[in-house]
């Protein structure tokens, strides 16, 4: 049988698979570090870090070590049963974040969802909110997954369109307003303010300089819970642990996902105090998953690797650099250059023959792999394990791939 090609593969997927996505025409079959291998051998930078789920790279020995060392030992018991494993992971995350208990889950999603059910909670049992009556605000732009709660939230038409009807409870206000903000604390019914500290999917939007901190100190005064979701912006990937450690915002919920294991399993945690985490008791929420061992031994040596490899210190430099060359590109595409440490977006003004995806197709002939959001924006992300000269080699084939377009 003869070798298939990009071409079969991309045609199996079409056939078998649902069309929920619309992926660059590559096919991958293997990644190490910064980057991956198509099926005909051809190697690519990768600048999307599965949507920074593979902050650490591709791969990472310790992480894959850790995963096959459990595997083989014990993959799941469920929550109906203590494991040896659990404990230790909820002691080490919880010390790395620096709070009282962590709630375990698997995607981001859950853990959002889990999040506003924490806040409901806490609303009711704590603030003294009448039940069905809390409220929590969000913000236009946001991003926080694909289950019908989520896209209630959202006021992108290709999150919510034909999913109605939507879960009320939601106040949506501008992101980055904080006098929108100020306005809707009035509301006592007010429970919590969920936000993402820069938002990834929206284009890398980082918001005014103490945003952040303003916002916070707002909803205390209010007594309302700052949630943070820091599923992309988390993990190192904005030049710090946490995007809000930037302002030194410590949020009452946080979120985490994707990097927390390094991209090798789905594991995602909602941290909180006690105060909050115990409202909800035994049997009122969980997941068959959410911590299992093979999570917990993953989860803590993705976190080890972080320090250990002083991650966050190289995105924060890296980043500078990869903004500082961009912006000295000379293209009549390139509208901004935006982003913290190594999250970081380029708006494209958009013309017939020269829009971002054509600019990302470039890119992949090139051998830098990035992806567009939002139709004029492109996101580059690479692992943050990037070191400066394979980062600038980077950046020389980005800048080629604009020159096409002049």
């Amino acid at each position: 049988m003869s070798k298939m090609t990009s071409k079969d593969y991309i045609a199996r997927e079409d056939k078998f698979g649902a069309h929920n996505y619309h992926p660059l025409p590559v096919v991958l079959e293997r990644g190490e570090g910064i980057y991956m291998w198509d099926v005909e051998g051809k190697r690519y930078f990768d600048f999307l870090s599965a949507y920074s789920a593979v902050n650490q790279g591709h791969c990472h020995p310790k992480i894959v070590k850790a995963l096959v060392d459990q595997a083989q030992k014990l993959t799941l018991t469920s929550r109906a049963f203590y494991n040896d494993v659990l404990g230790e992971y909820e002691e080490y995350i919880t010390k790395y974040f620096g709070y009282d208990k962590v709630l375990p889950m698997n995607t981001g999603a859950e853990a959002d969802e889990t999040a506003l059910k924490l806040c409901r909670k806490w609303a009711y049992n704590k603030k003294g909110i009448k039940d069905d009556q809390a409220k929590i605000i969000v913000c236009d732009g946001n991003f926080h997954g694909r289950t019908i709660t989520i896209v209630s939230m959202s006021n992108d038409p290709d999150s919510y369109a034909g999913y109605g009807p939507f879960t009320p409870g939601f106040v949506r206000i501008p992101y980055n307003d904080l006098a929108a903000l100020e306005r809707e604390l009035a509301d006592p019914n007010v429970a919590g303010f969920l936000l993402e500290p820069i938002q990834g999917e929206a284009g890398v939007f980082v918001p005014d300089e103490g945003y952040l901190k303003k916002a916070y100190d707002l909803c205390k005064k209010k007594n309302v819970l700052f949630i943070a979701d820091e599923v992309q912006t988390g993990i190192a990937r904005t030049g710090k642990l946490l995007a809000c450690d930037h302002e030194g915002v410590r949020p009452d919920i946080l979120i985490l996902g994707k990097a927390v294991s390094g991209g090798v399993i789905p594991v995602s945690a909602v941290l909180a105090d006690d105060e909050i985490m115990l409202t909800i008791k035994p049997g009122e929420h969980g997941s068959t998953f959410g911590g299992f061992p093979l999570a917990g031994r993953v989860a803590m040596a993705a976190l080890e690797v972080i320090k250990e490899e002083k991650l966050a210190e190289n995105a924060e430099k890296m980043g500078k650099i990869f903004r500082e060359e961009m912006s000295n590109v000379k293209s009549d595409m390139i509208e901004l250059v935006r982003g913290k440490g190594l999250l970081n977006a380029i708006v494209i003004r958009n013309k017939p023959g020269k829009t971002a995806w054509d600019v990302c197709m470039a890119m992949a002939e090139k051998g830098v792999l990035a992806k567009p959001t939002h139709g004029n924006i492109i996101r580059f992300a690479p692992p943050l394990v990037i070191k400066e000269a394979e980062l600038r080699e980077a950046i020389g084939l980005i800048k080629e791939a604009f020159k096409q377009f002049e």
